[in-house]
């Protein structure tokens, strides 16, 4: 098998060089092939709205259960999405079309909604939950046609076609009701081609639904459960009224079109964003302010920093350096070590531990294998990668507490441990009792809880003491000057030195590098749309560490130059202004885009963008600290003193 292992990154490489980028399918998920009349499986997933954030598993509406309901064994990723996926009762076979056929029960009896649970589905409806479900795992969608009419001419109408994940539960005319109960399902399919003599294989590429509301009196039923539907549109929509019982069919039909689609690409047609243009905009847009800023303060630097040097350096005029100021005046202080160095180095630890994550995480999703149709994956990946990467935390949180003059590695490296991810799992209980509360789907359940506890203290917690324990050990980062026994006076400082002002002036170059893709991400996290340009993500993320890592320079090299030595927390603080930015962008999202108004959904919007907020504030801090730290290094290794 190792000849296998080594073949497979090649055959990799070469399917990404080979293939359309369209084309390019995740290894490790196989297609399944059916027969003429072979049973097409539908699952529900569960049911979603963007007015409420909360998912509901998909039998909590009385809708028509199969005779057992089995659900399938999930992955931690699918669970904290909130994915229950589930059997459903709809009888579906390959290439074969059903006009109309009634789904629960005996034909001539329609289905009676209690009170309470006509409440419930019209609470649901009201709400704008829509309804997911799968077919060969593939979401069903509902298709919009838009008409646009371009270049001002009329005649020439062209039809926009988009989709929406998932169908509607129902839709509210003059304060009334309705509820979509009949589902017209249109399957393509791609026909494989096969040698003589052999049956026809089919491939599921595509499964769209049209959801129609029509009420009792309108569809006629027979014995064996088929029924016929009203022609035209001279019927009318089945309302459901919250105040008493309700009497209606649930019913469906299925259509099936041959389609060109190969199996490759069957999920094109859900991550077809117009927005691709706009992708490629914005990136060489950031790109570019990137660069051109870069090179600006890069020669700034380097020509400030030269004359400085050549200036230290020159001994002769031994009565002109009495009188110096800058950043030399300070060498005897520069390394001395800041006020709760156990802390700072934790943080830090927990930022590098945070920036290998998304590293790897974004790398190998941009290689396609954590494509949309592998659900959860994602999140699965991340927990784990995080945990893994507990060992390079520690290690640099313990090396950087050796270098403060930090003794109590124990209690170092328990803090690295728990600080941040303590923080996240108080934040994610408080929100997920909530949820509880509200019977949600999205609640993550005890023992996935237990489990997560377990991994946190089972992997992470050994992991991070192991590194802090090796970091701990190795040789201290040498500093190239000595540090005086006397701390020298801080000179008053100007107003725009302030810790704050030093926030907004160093988030706003990062913050605008990845500006455009900070909309594409709240989108897919809170407006239930798939995220994949994680290609693009890569480039973003690049740019983002290479612009943090300047700001930060200039602002040490600005705060040294005013003989402030005290650079150390505030330097965290100022290279992760960007999060401050963020946070400002997510209140803006949530007023402008969203429409939640009811206090729970508000409650977790904001829980987790304090989440993301936190998180973002430590990447950059840490990636800006770094960076800093290297350029202090050289700077006072390159001047002479006595």
């Amino acid at each position: 098998s190792s000849s296998k292992q080594d073949w497979l990154p090649w055959s990799l490489l070469l399917l990404l060089l080979t293939c359309d980028s369209h084309a390019f399918y995740v290894p490790g998920v196989a297609p399944i092939n059916f027969h003429q009349n072979d049973p097409v499986e539908i699952k529900a997933v569960k049911l979603t709205s963007s007015r409420t954030q909360l998912p509901y598993e998909y039998y909590s509406l009385p809708f028509c259960q199969p005779s057992k309901i089995t659900y399938k064994a999930e992955n931690l990723g699918e669970v904290l999405r909130g994915d229950r996926i589930v059997n459903t009762p709809f009888q579906v076979l390959m290439n074969s079309e059903k006009k109309c056929e009634v789904l629960c029960g005996q034909s001539n009896k329609p289905v009676i909604l209690t009170v309470e649970q006509s409440r419930l589905v019209a609470e649901r409806i009201t709400e704008d939950y829509y309804v997911h479900l799968i077919a060969d795992n593939l979401p069903v969608a509902t298709r919009l046609e838009l008409y646009s009419s371009r270049d001002g001419d009329d005649k020439k109408k062209e039809k926009d076609v988009q989709f929406e994940h998932g169908y509607r539960l129902g839709f509210t005319d003059v304060n009334k009701i309705y509820l979509h109960n009949h589902l017209s399902f249109i399957l393509y399919y791609h026909r494989e081609d096969l040698e003589e003599d052999q049956e026809h294989t089919y491939r599921v590429v595509r499964f769209e639904v049209i959801p129609q509301s029509i009420r009792l009196e309108d569809i006629k039923a027979d014995e064996k459960s088929s029924c016929t539907l009203p022609e035209g549109t001279s019927s009318s929509p089945q309302e459901i009224d919250p105040t008493k019982e309700n009497q209606l069919y649930f019913t469906y039909s299925v259509h099936w079109e041959e389609s060109d689609i190969k199996w490759a690409s069957r999920w094109d047609t859900y991550l077809t964003m117009s927005d691709v243009q706009i992708h490629w905009f914005s990136i060489i847009n950031s790109v570019v302010v990137v660069f051109f800023l870069s090179g600006i303060l890069s020669m700034i630097i380097i020509r400030t920093l030269r004359k400085d040097i050549a200036n230290y350096n020159k001994e002769d005029d031994i009565e002109d350096t009495m009188e110096e100021s800058g950043w030399k005046l300070v060498h005897g202080d520069v390394f001395r070590p800041p006020q709760y160095p156990m802390i700072l180095s934790s943080l830090l630890g927990s930022g590098i531990q945070l920036f290998c994550m998304i590293l790897i995480v974004i790398f190998v999703a941009m290689l396609g294998m954590l494509s949309p149709s592998s659900r959860g994956a994602l999140m699965t990946t991340a927990c784990f990668l995080f945990m893994f990467m507990g060992v390079f935390g520690g290690f640099s949180a313990g090396r950087l507490y050796r270098t403060l003059k930090g003794h109590r590695w124990k209690k170092g490296a328990f803090c690295t441990a728990t600080l941040y991810p303590g923080v996240v799992f108080g934040i994610c209980f408080v929100l997920n009792c909530f949820i509880w509360g509200k019977h949600s789907s999205g609640a993550v359940p005890f023992p996935t809880m237990v489990a997560l506890l377990c991994m946190w203290f089972g992997i992470s917690l050994p992991l991070v003491y192991l590194g802090y324990y090796f970091g701990f050990r190795k040789q201290p980062y040498d500093n190239p000057v000595r540090t005086n026994q006397i701390p020298r006076q801080i000179p008053e400082q100007r107003w725009y030195m302030n810790r704050f002002v030093g926030i907004l002036m160093a988030g706003i170059l990062p913050f605008g590098a990845m500006f455009i893709e900070l909309f594409f991400i709240f989108s897919a996290i809170w407006e239930n749309q798939f995220y994949y340009l994680f290609g693009f993500l890569f480039l973003v993320f690049i740019i983002l560490v290479v612009s943090c890592s300047q700001i930060s320079i200039v602002m040490v090299y600005f705060q040294l130059c005013a003989e402030d030595y005290r650079w150390w927390w505030r330097n965290f603080l100022v290279s992760g202004g960007s999060a401050f930015y963020v946070l400002v962008y997510a209140i803006f999202y949530f007023v402008n885009k969203l429409d939640i108004v009811e206090f729970i959904p508000s409650l977790l919007y904001f829980g987790y963008t304090a989440l993301m907020v936190l998180s973002f504030w430590l990447l950059t801090g840490t990636i800006g600290f770094y960076a800093a730290y290297m350029f202090v290094r050289k700077i006072y290794a390159a001047v002479k003193i006595d």
